[in-house]
């Protein structure tokens, strides 16, 4: 098979934007694989409470500023939203530099600032995934997230491998500065784009109102509330990226460099799984593809979990990475098309709540069970619940599992 250049490519203003995030998901990956290490070697010994900590500092913000993030996306221009999160998270990352510079860096401010950043970013989502579809016509928006997941995932594979040669080759501070530099890109992107259509014909007041129609309408949707459910059972359970600095320094024993390949590993994974999703005309059997990545992505988490040898665990890493890659795509891919334009910052704020849920309290879960049962336990538990998970929502939803993908649509198709 010839590969051909995807179709939401050849939009330009698309383009743009996947071109940005290509870069500054890069510098982002560094800083998140960067803070990690940071904090182990802050604390000085293995430390799984800390680690997993960073993950309450992260959603809290989240299910905070989710109740108005959604409104704000549908009643305001997603793309000066835009503008406005992509320099706040610089200037953040910008200040973890300042402070890692000058020696004045402590935990506090590493969780203080990541709090800053999740509360940013819990706008920057909403706006930045309901805009997609403005960009691309309807038939191409399976490719365009999985062109976003090639985006993310190339970053998250780039990033991390960069981190640990920035860490070990001039210092934990460059990596938050690279990062900071890094979204420059999608600023210019945004700039390149210029207007963006937006359906604003029956646009809300930032109200509790607004806020209880996007939750009534993703209620009223079996078919999203179950990828929702799933995608935070999924990840709640199967956080073994926490326990990455313990896996690397005190099991495997590894270096920074190897720490820097073993946080890409999994990423690498979700670049050639979306690769080939890329190239594929129309994805079929939606539902059953959908359901089986995420069971691959649970059992590779339990290989990883009992992995002594860095070619196992490199193994584990790069299939739970294609199972999340075939996921991501498939379950945001239902959701765009499955909800209005006028409703797309609501269902996407509310999400968020279960897609960064999942993961940060999954991050507080790890640390309990690895503080109390080991790193092994802790990884290969949550393996187990992770495929659990998923059987219990099957059993509750069997619609998710007959799910074609040539369903109707409530998405408009913008004009380009």
């Amino acid at each position: 098979m010839s590969l051909h250049i995807p179709p939401a490519l050849k939009h330009r203003r698309f383009f743009y934007l996947w071109a940005g995030l290509l870069i500054s998901v890069a510098g982002s990956q560094m800083q998140i694989s960067a803070l990690f290490w940071h904090i182990r070697t802050l604390t000085g010994t293995p430390n799984p409470l800390a680690l997993g900590s960073i993950g309450l500092v992260r959603i809290l913000p989240v299910v905070v500023f989710s109740v108005i993030s959604g409104p704000v996306a549908d009643s305001f221009n997603r793309r000066w939203i835009l503008f406005i999160t992509q320099s706040g998270l610089a200037l953040i990352a910008l200040t973890l530099a300042i402070l890692t510079f000058t020696g004045h860096i402590a935990l506090w401010h590493i969780y203080a600032l990541t709090a800053a950043q999740a509360a940013v970013a819990s706008f920057d989502t909403p706006a930045r995934q309901a805009m997609t579809p403005n960009l691309v016509p309807a038939k191409d928006l399976a490719n365009a997230f999985s062109m976003q997941s090639i985006a993310f995932d190339t970053g998250a594979v780039v990033g991390p491998m960069l981190g640990g040669l920035v860490i070990a080759a001039l210092g934990q501070a460059y990596t938050y500065l690279f990062n900071a530099i890094s979204f420059l890109a999608v600023i210019v992107a945004l700039l390149l784009i210029g207007r963006v259509s937006q359906d604003m014909t029956k646009a809300t007041q930032v109200s509790l109102s607004a806020v209880r129609e996007g939750v009534h309408f993703i209620f009223s949707r079996p078919i999203i509330l179950s990828t929702m459910l799933l995608d935070f059972v999924a990840t709640f359970f199967a956080s073994a990226n926490t326990m990455m600095p313990i896996v690397a320094r005190d099991i495997l024993k590894v270096d920074e460099v190897g720490y820097g390949i073993l946080s890409s590993a999994q990423s690498i994974g979700s670049v050639l799984a979306a690769l080939i999703i890329s190239q594929l005309p129309v994805l079929r059997r939606q539902g059953p593809v959908f359901l089986g990545a995420v069971i691959v992505f649970g059992m590779a988490t339990i290989v990883f979990g009992v992995a002594h040898v860095f070619v196992l665990a490199m193994l584990a890493l790069l299939l739970m990475g294609a199972g999340d890659a075939v996921s991501t795509i498939i379950r945001n891919t239902i959701r765009q098309l499955q909800t209005p334009d006028h409703l797309r910052g609501r269902m996407v704020s509310i999400n968020q709540v279960f897609f960064n849920g999942g993961p940060q309290l999954g991050e507080v879960e790890a640390g309990i069970v690895a503080q109390f049962f080991g790193v092994p336990f802790c990884i290969v538990s949550g393996g187990v619940g992770c495929i659990l998970g998923v059987l219990l929502i099957v059993l509750k939803w069997p619609q998710l599992r007959l799910y074609n993908g040539e369903e109707p649509a409530l998405a408009s198709s913008p004009a380009d």
